[in-house]
């Protein structure tokens, strides 16, 4: 697998398409339909929806980022986007002054494709929307405007997974790789830990939504799917694995992800309130080669291809 991402992105529907899409994304924020809880808000009026967030986009930060995986990343860095707020409420967020806390600016559609620009510019190898889901009527306006002013480089959509099956087929045609998690396998597990018990279902259909527009990552486009194990749940992991390679076959590549910490709300949460132990990761990694997948990068210190 190339070690970095062709700088080529998919192009976009026609002109008359593109914009028919995100009055379509626009149309979902009222009342807000745009991610699988529904809430029904009017993002336009003063009360926010479930993900604290009202119409205009708030970013954290934008900047080159070398942490991603390997193609993600490449050798220039990825020009990440990092939105604020959420609409998961996991209770181990390391992010959580971000996606919890809400801290980060409000910025236009304009500045937000801007920014875009300004990551190119600097040699960014993709643009990396990090948690965009809540803002992803924004977000797609954004990467109009600025491909119209020259945006050449892939779009990343950098995912937890609680996605609407909807709102993922409209970003066809807009996002060229889906990095998206796969995080629990049990209703009971995702409403504990994220208050998201349609959460297993939910990240399937987005999954498959996601392989039929832009096929299994290649170097160039497609699927990423990321797994983080949390202490004491190897159980879930192995089930995670089981299915993913049921659904999409031993060659999507996965990123076997061990640097879970305790964060957040995690001391009303004694069972993973703690680290992976080193027992916990070989366990975690014999799992994954004997779920049979054949590509991807299992994080030590950095990441290791499969």
């Amino acid at each position: 697998m190339n070690s970095a991402i062709r700088q080529n992105s998919a192009p976009m529907p026609d002109t008359a398409a593109s914009i028919d899409r995100v009055r379509a994304l626009y149309s979902r924020l009222y009342p807000c339909r745009l991610c699988p809880r529904d809430c029904r808000t009017d993002r336009s009026g003063s009360k926010p929806g479930y993900c604290k967030s009202g119409i205009k986009p708030v970013v954290a930060s934008a900047a080159l980022h070398h942490g991603e995986e390997p193609p993600i990343s490449g050798t220039k860095g990825s020009g990440t986007i990092f939105f604020s707020n959420c609409n998961m409420s996991c209770v181990y967020c390391q992010n959580y002054p971000i996606s919890q806390l809400g801290v980060g600016n409000e910025v236009s559609i304009a500045g937000l494709a801007e920014m875009m620009l300004t990551l190119q510019g600097k040699g960014a190898e993709n643009i990396n929307l990090v948690t965009p889901t809540h803002f992803a009527a924004q977000a797609v306006h954004a990467v109009y405007l600025a491909r119209r002013k020259g945006l050449a480089i892939p779009i990343v959509w950098n995912s937890s997974g609680y996605e609407s099956l909807e709102t993922v087929k409209l970003l066809d045609g807009f996002v060229d790789i889906y990095l998206c998690d796969y995080r629990y396998a049990a209703p009971e597990t995702a409403k504990k830990y994220s208050n998201a018990a349609d959460y297993p279902f939910a990240v399937e259909d987005a999954l498959e939504e996601m392989v039929r527009q832009v096929g299994i990552f290649d170097g160039g486009r497609g699927v990423i799917i990321r797994h983080l194990c949390l202490p004491g749940h190897l159980a879930e992991t192995a089930e995670i694995l089981r299915r993913i390679k049921e659904k999409f076959g031993p060659a999507i590549p996965v990123s076997f992800m061990s640097q879970y910490f305790p964060a957040y709300r995690t001391p009303d949460y004694p069972e993973i309130n703690r680290g992976l132990t080193a027992e916990e990761w070989r366990e975690a990694k014999k799992i994954f080669h004997e779920a049979g997948l054949q590509a991807g990068w299992i994080q030590q210190d950095i990441y290791e291809s499969v």
